[in-house]
């Protein structure tokens, strides 16, 4: 069996191209998928409610219910666009979530998983952002403010965040702070690091000393790149 990897699909409409990609790809797990490993940002938005709020994310939260039904397992690292992530995905679900990274021993490996909006510590406007939408407090807006009032909040954040994405490519060298911040991770003892958020699909293996693996994800807006583990080596997989 096999262990999939995925990170920001950024799904907002049925409708939409990626939205009905990943949901034939999560159908095609069925049987095949031992584990799958959510990096983040699956939602253009996500806060947990009691009740599922969002009823265009319906569709594929179906899907997954379908495989945990299938005995799949799902492994949730929340994003900068996912978060509290709430009872549908530890209880309906049975999901392992993360707030933040955690290492994983798979086949005897030391397997780093994160997000990755945590690694750039020079962003200080993002990382007060983070700890403002990660706070007790905003989760516990979620007794106080309407799904409809959560929504109307998404769609400005949205905006905001496509817009600030841009501007960070320009200002930061992501492929730099990806690979710095992985080098700390092997120094520390990890195998592998695998990452979300950049939208960079790319694999790179160390050529000399211990086999070390970086993989960043790449995303399901354009890429549609996932990473899958098999027999104790992890590889880089696009859909289409």
């Amino acid at each position: 069996m096999r262990k999939v990897f995925i990170a920001d699909a950024h799904l907002r409409n049925p409708g939409d191209e990626n939205y009905r990609i990943l949901l034939d790809f999560l159908a095609g797990l069925e049987g095949s998928t031992d584990t799958l490993f959510i990096l983040g940002d699956l939602f253009e938005f996500w806060i947990g409610y009691r009740n599922v709020p969002f009823h265009h994310y319906i569709p594929v939260l179906d899907q997954l219910r379908r495989l945990r039904e299938h005995g799949v397992d799902i492994v949730y690292f929340e994003g900068n666009h996912d978060f509290h992530m709430g009872p549908f995905f530890e209880e309906t679900l049975q999901a392992r979530v993360f707030s933040g990274p955690a290492i994983f021993s798979l086949d005897g490996k030391q397997v780093y998983l994160c997000h990755g909006d945590q690694m750039n510590r020079k962003d200080h406007t993002y990382r007060l952002l983070r700890f403002m939408l990660h706070s007790p407090l905003t989760r516990a807006l979620t007794l106080i403010v309407p799904p409809a009032v959560a929504s109307l909040i998404a769609v400005w954040m949205g905006g905001k965040s496509r817009k600030s994405h841009k501007e960070r490519r320009v200002k930061w060298d992501y492929m730099k702070i990806v690979k710095d911040f992985a080098a700390a991770r092997f120094a520390a003892g990890c195998d592998v690091v695998v990452t979300g958020h950049f939208h960079i699909p790319f694999i790179e293996r160390s050529g000399e000393g211990p086999k070390r693996v970086l993989l960043s994800l790449g995303d399901w807006i354009t890429h549609f790149s996932y990473g899958e583990w098999v027999d104790g080596e992890i590889s880089l997989k696009t859909y289409r």
